[in-house]
């Protein structure tokens, strides 16, 4: 399959390097029902950042390493989304974490409840300080869940999809995407320092705003927004369980002298 290849994107005509190791990410499909069908919350990167500048993004971001020293969650356990994402437990783990840890510093929607057996909380606007601590590196996700007495609920989330930067990329990130409903009740915070915009957009309206040229749009990001397409959130337990979670890493194309990516899905 090929994707036009955003003009931001293109690499720098004679430039020869050897591709940058991907740093491992995560990042999640926030979505709610709306009224004009399902809709998704997406932040614009701010033009002055090296990666992804006026993007259209899903909350995300690096593994960090204060990600392992959280060890218990509700749901599926570390071996079993290794087993979906085809990797170990450890890097497993730090992916899952880092979801929603990124996700919360971003957008302010915790993925937590007091214990296995409660709700998740429905009220975070009480955490902005935390967030910015969090967003700063001056507080560990693992020492503000305890501080707080929560426990993440990782059985709200679904594997949806495996991207990798291709090698023409300085930076590179090795990305599992996961898609949730936004827990009920919560409602997203202020602003990151890295989004200059963010909204809730109805799916079936980003795809023609990012083809009229009015919003850009990382291809991974792009897909994704295409397949959500005319679903609703009762229908997302359906669409996890059938997936091929497979890894896809685009390659640059040259077609009569228009660039594309172009990739093939690979079976775990």
């Amino acid at each position: 399959m090929r994707i036009p290849l955003p003009e931001s994107l293109r690499p720098p005509q004679g430039v020869v390097a050897s591709p940058a190791t991907p740093r491992d990410a995560a990042t999640i499909a926030l979505v709610r029902d709306g009224e004009q069908g399902l809709e998704t919350y997406l932040l614009r990167r701010r033009s002055t950042l090296e990666f992804a500048p006026g993007m259209l993004v899903f909350p995300g971001g690096g593994v960090h390493a204060g990600d392992l020293r959280v060890t218990d969650w509700v749901g599926p356990d570390a071996a079993a989304w290794a087993a979906a994402f085809n990797c170990d437990e450890s890097v497993a783990r730090g992916l899952v974490v880092a979801a929603l840890r990124e996700t919360f510093e971003e957008s302010g929607v915790l993925f937590a409840s007091p214990g296995e057996q409660d709700p998740v909380i429905a009220d975070t606007s009480g955490f902005a300080a935390e967030r910015r601590a969090l967003d700063a590196g001056e507080l560990d996700f693992a020492d503000f869940l305890d501080a707080q007495g929560l426990i993440l609920r990782v059985d709200l989330l679904g594997a949806w999809a495996h991207w990798v930067t291709p090698t023409f990329e300085p930076k590179r990130f090795d990305t599992r995407f996961f898609i949730a409903a936004v827990p009920e009740g919560q409602q997203v915070g202020s602003l990151p320092g890295e989004a200059d915009r963010a909204e809730w957009w109805p799916i079936r309206e980003i795809w023609p705003a990012v083809e009229s040229g009015a919003y850009m749009m990382l291809p991974p990001t792009a897909v994704t927004c295409r397949e959500l397409e005319g679903l609703t959130v009762a229908d997302l337990p359906r669409a996890v369980a059938e997936r091929a979670f497979a890894r896809i890493e685009p390659t640059l194309v040259d077609v009569d002298g228009e660039l594309f990516l172009e990739y093939a899905v690979e079976t775990p």
